[in-house]
């Protein structure tokens, strides 16, 4: 195969880049059910110990962007081609023009930006070529990065939903938050 020439291409910036999922991403997604507080705080529970079928079954499931379960499924991989995580535009209401997307940094890819650059790929995708207009999402009380991740975003919090999940014998709080297409765009402006 001849070599791609990304230097224009919509799914990337300059550090990380989205793709569909692959049946061989299977490992990554098998390791990445190990790191349990990660899982806690993107699932909302324990689950039970990762399979590699299981691992493999998901991969094949979402690949090339096959889901059925109203999931738009993508990899995320820095620009040596290495996957860092998941994200996926999920919750879409085409009437209202809603959307959330749910999203996971392998462990020794967090804290450098990674996640809030696919964010912006996919929010830019979500309102400028969807025609979405409100971004919705919660992050899990305690889950100081993904909060601080939606305020560089220009997620404004806009509420709280109070002890809905309950984790480790406690009951913790949904934070809400939430970004316009109007909102997204003069962020975007700004920088």
């Amino acid at each position: 195969m001849r070599d791609i020439d990304y230097s224009n291409y919509y799914w990337q910036d300059d550090k990380v880049r989205l793709r569909a999922i692959e049946a061989e991403d299977w490992e990554s997604c098998y390791i990445s059910g190990f790191d349990t507080p990660a899982r806690r705080l993107l699932e909302c529970a324990i689950e039970l110990p990762p399979t590699i079928s299981g691992a493999k079954k998901f991969a094949e499931e979402n690949a090339d962007f096959s889901s059925t379960n109203g999931r738009i499924m993508f990899t995320i991989e820095n620009l040596n081609g290495e996957s860092i995580g998941g994200i996926n535009l999920n919750s879409i209401d085409e009437r209202n023009g809603t959307f959330s997307i749910g999203i996971v940094i392998d462990k020794e890819h967090r804290g450098k930006g990674c996640g809030t650059r696919a964010m912006k790929i996919l929010l830019k995708y979500a309102f400028l070529e969807r025609r979405l207009n409100k971004f919705n999402d919660c992050v899990l009380e305690g889950n100081e990065g993904s909060a601080r991740m939606m305020q560089k975003l220009g997620c404004i919090q806009e509420g709280v939903r109070r002890q809905v999940v309950y984790i480790n014998g406690q009951y913790l709080d949904f934070i809400l938050f939430g970004l316009t297409k109007d909102e997204f765009i003069e962020k975007q402006n700004e920088i």
